[in-house]
């Protein structure tokens, strides 16, 4: 279908000086790298100093700094109060998009506003209280209102899982604007066949879960539940966590390990480079994805898409992402796991089976289309029209 041509100039601004690591900026790379543009469209987005060179991949949208706001959370907080108005006046904006979900930048003239929600930690009380009392859960609830306050308010919000609708819809009360669910892609090099990783600590055969170590990525209930296989039956695959610390809890799981005396049998991998996790998913001879608390799973994505059996967290919003491609248990089980992973590690049938089936689910995730309905969203609020 042809795209619509407007008779004006539109210009769209993104607000996205929080993407200072991770899934956040893995989001924005994409959503710029998949933009074509618009007729009679100007996209402008403010980014981290730092990272400015890793965000100008796409020379359609025009990529700016402040140095100030880069300097921590109130300078920015401080810059979209007092100064992104002045810009987005100046620049007579159409729309403001903030992916971070929180808008701290009230209206200015026409300028409508959008707002993405991609973290759902805060607005899930069983998975704060995981955390002991202090700043940690504080944080969490302190966003929870702020964010809670940006949705009710933006003219769009755009959810990246039904799930996520649901418990926005149930816990933030009334929102005057539209929203949309777009769930995001998988990188183009997540699925194509990659080498195994040369990395002489990599054991031959290894069951693999990658992950922060934190507190609802159960990794202390994963570590137990292998312990539980160890001892009903001879394992020579070893368990591998991938992933960087999130303190305390990297000393819990380190602590368990000792525990249990798995010191030879789970390894801790650290950190690996994101361009490196293709190979290592796909040479695992089962892939585990424990969460209990995710918006997108990001990670089971990446999973589904190496062709390899998927084992997976039962909590939603997995299973709307999963579907019948992966085996789910409770993440807080031990037990159901150990007996899901015997099950798998001694069936080789049910593993060419899964790995099939997660191949095939992963094709459903393509960033060229999240992208492609993002940008129209975002083009269709700038004209006022319904999306």
């Amino acid at each position: 279908m042809a795209r619509k041509v407007w008779s004006s100039l539109k210009t769209i601004i993104i607000e996205a000086l929080s993407a200072l690591q991770g899934g956040g900026k893995t989001y924005l790379k994409n959503l710029f790298m998949y933009y074509k543009a618009y007729p009679n469209t100007r996209v402008i987005a403010f980014v981290p100093a730092k990272f400015k060179e890793e965000f100008a991949t796409n020379n359609q949208i025009e990529i700016r700094v402040s140095e100030f706001a880069s300097k921590g959370i109130m300078q920015r907080i401080f810059w979209n109060t007092f100064i992104l108005p002045r810009i987005l006046k100046k620049l007579k904006a159409d729309v403001l998009y903030s992916p971070g979900g929180f808008l701290a930048t009230r209206q200015v003239g026409k300028c409508r506003t959008a707002v993405a929600f991609r973290n759902m930690l805060p607005f899930l009380p069983d998975e704060r209280t995981r955390y002991a009392r202090g700043k940690t859960r504080a944080r969490l609830w302190l966003l929870k209102h702020i964010q809670g306050a940006s949705f009710r308010e933006a003219d769009l919000v755009i959810f990246i899982s039904k799930f996520a609708k649901s418990v926005i819809d149930l816990t933030v009360g009334k929102r005057r604007g539209q929203s949309l669910v777009v769930p995001h892609g998988l990188n183009n090099y997540f699925l194509g066949a990659q080498p195994r990783p040369d990395d002489s600590k990599l054991p031959e055969e290894y069951v693999l879960y990658v992950s922060i170590l934190s507190v609802y990525k159960s990794q202390v209930e994963v570590v137990k539940a292998w312990r539980q296989l160890r001892a009903s039956r001879p394992t020579k695959e070893k368990l591998l966590l991938v992933g960087p610390d999130q303190p305390p809890y990297g000393d819990k799981v380190r602590q368990t390990i000792i525990e249990l005396g798995l010191e030879e049998e789970v390894l801790l991998f650290g950190n690996v480079p994101y361009s490196q996790l293709p190979g290592y998913y796909q040479h695992a001879k089962v892939n585990i994805f424990a969460s209990s608390c995710e918006n997108c799973p990001n990670i089971l994505l990446e999973a589904l898409a190496a062709g390899r059996p998927v084992l997976c967290s039962d909590y939603q919003p997995m299973p709307e992402f999963g579907a019948e491609a992966v085996k789910y248990f409770d993440p807080y089980n031990p037990k159901q796991l150990s007996t899901l992973l015997q099950k798998v590690l001694d069936n080789p049938e049910l593993r060419i089976e899964l790995g099939k089936r997660a191949m095939q689910r992963a094709q459903d995730f393509q960033w060229d289309m999240s992208a492609k309905r993002t940008w129209d969203a975002l083009i269709a609020l700038a004209n006022k029209e319904q999306i």
